[in-house]
């Protein structure tokens, strides 16, 4: 299990057992909420998310990309702080990041770690999280097709291995394998699936970001365009979405500024500058950042409060 392992101190963030702890509100909150990925970039929306549960905002849809589908995992089993606990205790132990997950699953995030060594530490709530009035979706790649599936918890398939695709990273990993169809990260294909919450005609959306908000990806360098074409050669449909995805997402990216703007939906954003890197191994800067999310949502509380229609108590 998780403690057969020992972690040098400075390999783990120095608050990490002082992270907010609990069980959220059994209530349900009407509205759809959107989680932008990121690796661990990602550390800013649990944050975001911790300070959500403790305030009882429940919201019953929630569709997630990449890490934002971890996240979403824990924020609708309502655990407050197990996606921060999990990251900020065990990023350096070998069976989460880096060559033992490669060589075991295919990628660089040990799934079957987080998911299976770590239940007596860290219990994944599996009732709360089936419960049947909230909806949970993972958005993965298909590599065949270069389509983007949005996979809802109550489908026919393994949820679980439908959010291990939505966060396995291209060109590292291996693809997942779901219905003899191979997927990759979610990311790939919609970066932030703010068109589906639209198409789905929630009236109340909150996207969480993982950059500050004016950020663009731009076009990509001739580096990437050149891995794109090496690495996927043979599936020219998903080698040409990959290509478009920074242009799509600096769309996406405008649409939801202007829909924010407009009061249509709420954005949640990194205040500050997000300097960590995808797979970031310095753990102060990483709880630095989950604390960067949980006080911009708690800074932002009224106006999310006033955005859902949340009574305020005296």
């Amino acid at each position: 299990m998780a403690r057969d392992v020992k972690i040098a101190r400075d390999k783990v963030f120095s608050g990490w057992a002082l992270l907010p702890k609990g069980k959220a509100a059994d209530t349900v909150t009407e509205g759809c909420l959107v989680l932008e990925g990121g690796a661990f970039r990602g550390v800013y929306t649990s944050g975001v998310l911790d300070a959500f549960l403790e305030e009882g905002i429940n919201l019953q849809t929630v569709i997630g990309v990449s890490a934002g589908a971890m996240n979403g995992m824990n924020y609708q089993a309502g655990q407050i702080g197990r996606a921060a606990r999990i990251n900020l205790r065990y990023r350096h132990d070998p069976r989460f990041v880096g060559t033992r997950p490669l060589l075991r699953e295919g990628g660089v995030i040990g799934f079957d770690f987080v998911m299976n060594d770590l239940q007596l530490e860290e219990p994944f709530d599996w009732e709360r999280f089936r419960d049947p009035r909230r909806e949970f979706y993972a958005v993965i790649s298909d590599v065949t097709s270069g389509l983007p599936r949005y996979v809802s918890k109550k489908e026919p398939v393994d949820i679980l291995k439908a959010v291990q695709a939505s966060a396995t990273m291209p060109f590292v990993s291996k693809p997942v394998t779901l219905d003899e169809v191979p997927y990759l990260d979610g990311g790939c294909t919609d970066k932030v699936p703010i068109e589906w919450a639209l198409q789905h005609k929630f009236e109340k959306i909150i996207v969480v970001r993982t950059r500050p908000a004016g950020y663009r990806k731009g076009e990509d360098s001739q580096l990437q365009k050149d891995m794109i074409q090496r690495f996927y050669r043979s599936t020219p449909e998903f080698a040409q979405t990959l290509a478009d995805s920074n242009a799509r997402y600096d769309r996406q990216i405008e649409e939801i500024e202007r829909l924010d703007r407009r009061g249509r939906i709420l954005q949640i954003a990194p205040s500050q500058p997000v300097t960590i890197s995808r797979l970031e191994g310095d753990m102060e800067k990483l709880g630095a950042l989950y604390y960067l999310g949980y006080h911009d949502a708690r800074a932002m509380m009224p106006k999310i409060k006033e955005y859902l229609g949340i009574q305020r108590a005296d």
